[in-house]
């Protein structure tokens, strides 16, 4: 018999229900079964075609071999002038590691600042994939939980119980996924001088910055004394519909950027070159029909839920929106009841518990107006005939 034991670290990670129900959803789909599909956390726009051609000739033209790991010399000085042009940053392209999507880029960001025990503050409803990467290097998740009745954003007085001689680092997602919020301006400030006064790190995953529909997008790292602090998360997987690509990128100061090349260097080396020549093309294409398209769907969204009766949080960015079902679940099992809503009414939403709010399901709205307005009507039908 095998005694060996495996990482505990590992083992002690669940399966993601977002996994299971999207899994569950394409099955059905491609077995013919006709299911509305809530689920994508990507555009379900092509790559645009300049993109494409750009990957084309770098194929061509033999660029397939190794590159520098913390990416090549023109998309690393592309990205400085991006973040110059959008964000009123200023770095360097030394300060600039582009990873394997904006995945990586936020594990090589922890591996870099934690050391064993420090905490991390999440703020909640949160992506499921932070909270797994922070206890892979060993790091303390502190939970910061916000509530749709004040826009799910976090004030100081909530932050203060929280903080502790250990904690390293806040982690904020602006817009946010699954809540679609995004921080004002005076949230970041307060943020910003909260990271200030306890001496923390800010990592923030900036991902959805283009589709900010109510307010104009803001950086936490273009406040004063934040360039050292900051580690800005972005990529282009959403803003230019290249999530099969895998390109993100981290913005820092450069002790933190050389300390990500450590990881990423031992890691996964370079980004595959090829996609790299298709990012820095992206760079260059206008992806604001995307953005017009996704407002469009968020409004129909918000006033067909509206009509129908559905409490939920109206998003300001990204593609979800939050819907609180907690009163047609008693037993409070959300991921039983999205189960059944696909099986019984042929639609698929992801159960939020993963995310830190039971009770609520995140539906995307990354899909046609004609897939909301059915989906909508089948999930009013279903609830009513329960």
């Amino acid at each position: 018999m095998i005694r060996m034991t495996l990482s505990s670290t590992v083992e002690s990670m669940k399966t993601s229900a977002t996994l299971k129900i999207d899994t569950l959803a394409k099955e059905m789909k491609n077995a013919g079964k006709d299911v509305v599909l809530f689920t994508a956390g990507e555009p379900d726009f092509p790559t645009p075609e300049p993109i494409k051609m750009a990957a084309k000739v770098a194929i061509d033209s033999n660029f397939t071999k190794y590159t520098n790991s913390n990416g090549i010399q023109e998309l690393r000085m592309g990205i400085v002038k991006k973040l110059q042009k959008d964000n009123r940053l200023n770095y360097t392209p030394d300060q600039i590691v582009v990873s394997n999507g904006g995945k990586q880029a936020l594990f090589n960001a922890f591996g870099a600042i934690l050391e064993v025990g420090d905490e991390v503050i999440v703020i909640t409803p949160a992506w499921v994939s932070y909270i797994p990467q922070i206890k892979m290097w060993k790091g303390n998740v502190v939970l910061l939980n916000t509530f749709p009745e004040t826009g799910y954003l976090p004030d100081e007085k909530s932050l203060e119980k929280v903080v502790s001689s250990k904690t390293k680092a806040i982690l904020i997602n602006s817009p946010n996924n699954p809540t679609g919020a995004i921080y004002p301006p005076k949230t970041l400030e307060m943020i910003a001088n909260f990271a200030k006064k306890h001496d923390l790190y800010v990592v923030a995953d900036e991902i959805y910055e283009k589709l900010s529909y109510d307010l104009p997008h803001l950086s936490i790292a273009s406040f004063d004394g934040m360039t050292e602090r900051a580690i800005i998360i972005n990529g282009f997987s959403k803003s230019y519909a290249m999530t099969g690509w895998r390109i993100g990128y981290s913005a820092s100061s450069q002790v933190i950027a050389k300390e990500i090349s450590k990881i990423q260097s031992h890691t996964t080396s370079n980004v595959n070159s090829i996609a790299q020549m298709a990012a820095l093309k992206a760079l260059d294409v206008d992806t604001s029909y995307m953005a017009k398209e996704f407002k469009e769907r968020r409004d129909l969204t918000v006033d067909l839920l509206s009509k129908a009766g559905f409490k939920f949080f109206k998003p300001q960015g990204a593609f979800y929106v939050m819907i609180d079902m907690r009163e047609f679940m008693p037993e409070k099992n959300t991921e039983e009841f999205c189960l059944d809503l696909i099986k019984t009414a042929g639609v698929a939403m992801i159960p939020a518990d993963d995310f830190y709010a039971p009770g609520f399901v995140r539906m995307s709205f990354s899909t046609s107006k004609r897939e909301i307005e059915n989906g909508i009507q089948r999930m009013k039908s279903y609830l009513i005939a329960r």
